[in-house]
């Protein structure tokens, strides 16, 4: 479920990246060559991620916007969360489960930020937003899905910014039914299946990464700046691929398969003696080879499972005969008979097994982090690695309005009086918990 991520606006004009400007030749390490503005952050050699001086204005709540711009922190960007007082982002209510007061859900896409609380609904919040976005403060990206001049919310982004329906509402699962993901998401026989995550918004956040990383090297070519569109609706029917093909080339209408793919077989998922395991003979060889793995070359003779094209038309019958081999035998002794083959199989692991995976925690996909409120949490690690850096040393999710002052002391240059002046007034709030 989200709150989906409105639009992105590169709010920079003709400057470049800081991650580029303070690289050129000749420049003040600290500032942009037009002298506009300082960048976010100190450079160094070395182990330099790709977006350290690129700051992200980020007033997006819930999933797809949150995790974009966590990919976007763990990529060396600067970004500020913009929260409301009190409540902060919706998913801080999501639970349990909860870690302390803390949700799990907001903790697993919220590292790598500053928080800062600002009353959207108060003259003097929104001018506090309106200058972190002024000339002399403009950040790299501004990410939205509120009208800070209108001091209201825009309808969800999940249609997009024009046709139809841009201003109708909608989440994950709405956006999950509506582009046909639902219907094929399911047991063959049974209802339609929401995903066990919001695909949808994931989806959306990775596009939306993508484009910001495309639109600052567009603007470093070319100086310009760049609105984007990024909404639920476009990313989760781009994705259905080859499903959406099968569509409007042979007008075949989709079904739900459960664990098995309709163009290949077997490419699914067999109960054993203790559990599941997933099959996936994805050619006629790897066919040959999973029939001598389980002691059954006379399937290999059968002229009706001879390529892949005829063992989908026998789909049932093949089926039926591999199932009752792989119930005989526990998932672990299979996939020891597997090993090497260069058949693809695996276990449908449950969460726990999936972190007591060897090579989970060989690609470092358990990210530990201490949190000021919550101690030592864990949340899953980026999925990319760079040669050029390292991910460790994540801060951790913040504290709703952990960071408001300090970003309007260090970053709007706000003396003491006015800090206290907006604190007062209840324009912005600060954190005191820390």
């Amino acid at each position: 479920m989200s709150a989906p991520l409105g639009l992105f606006r590169n709010r920079v004009g003709a400057l470049r990246p800081a991650a580029f400007t303070s690289l050129l030749p000749g420049t003040h390490p600290g500032r942009s060559p037009a002298g506009g503005r300082w960048i976010s952050g100190t450079l160094t050699g070395g182990a330099l991620r790709p977006l350290e001086g690129v700051r992200v204005l980020d007033l997006t709540r819930v999933l797809a916007g949150p995790f974009a711009t966590m990919i976007l922190g763990d990529l060396g960007a600067e970004v500020v969360k913009v929260e409301r007082p009190g409540a902060g982002d919706d998913t801080r209510a999501w639970g349990p489960p909860f870690v302390s007061s803390e949700s799990a859900y907001f903790l697993s896409v919220n590292r790598n930020k500053k928080s800062v609380a600002v009353d959207m609904k108060h003259p003097r919040g929104v001018e506090v937003i309106q200058e972190v976005g002024s000339t002399n403060h403009e950040p790299d990206f501004s990410l939205f899905h509120l009208n800070v001049h209108r001091k209201h919310k825009q309808p969800f982004i999940s249609y997009g910014q024009t046709g139809p329906q841009a201003q109708s509402p909608g989440y994950d699962s709405i956006i999950s039914a509506v582009s046909g993901m639902m219907h094929i998401t399911g047991p063959q026989d049974g209802e339609p299946v929401r995903p066990g995550v919001a695909m949808t918004d994931m989806a959306t956040g990775l596009y939306a990464h993508g484009a910001v990383m495309a639109a600052l090297l567009q603007r470093h070519n070319t100086g310009r700046g760049v609105h984007i569109d990024c909404n639920l609706l476009s990313s989760q029917v781009s994705c259905l691929s080859h499903i959406a093909a099968n569509y409007l080339n042979a007008g075949k209408e989709a079904r739900r398969w459960g664990t098995a793919h309709e163009s290949i077989v077997p490419y699914q998922g067999f109960r054993t003696k203790d559990g599941y395991i997933i099959v996936a003979a994805g050619n006629d060889k790897q066919f040959v080879r999973m029939c001598q793995v389980m002691f059954m070359v006379e399937l290999t003779e059968e002229p009706k499972y001879k390529t892949n094209n005829l063992r989908v038309q026998n789909r049932q019958q093949l089926l039926q005969t591999l199932s009752e081999r792989l119930l005989q035998e526990n998932t672990a002794d299979w996939l020891r008979r597997f090993q090497g083959s260069g058949v693809p199989v695996g276990p449908i692991n449950s969460i726990q097994e999936v972190f007591a995976e060897p090579q989970v925690k060989h690609n470092g996909l358990i990210q530990e982090m201490q949190h000021p409120a919550a101690g030592l949490i864990a949340v899953p690690g980026p999925a990319v690695r760079f040669s050029s850096f390292s991910p460790s040393g994540p801060t951790p999710p913040p504290l709703i309005g952990q960071h408001t002052v300090q970003v309007l002391r260090d970053t709007l240059s706000y003396s003491d009086d006015v800090i206290k002046a907006l604190l007062e007034s209840g324009a912005v709030a600060q954190n005191e918990a820390i």
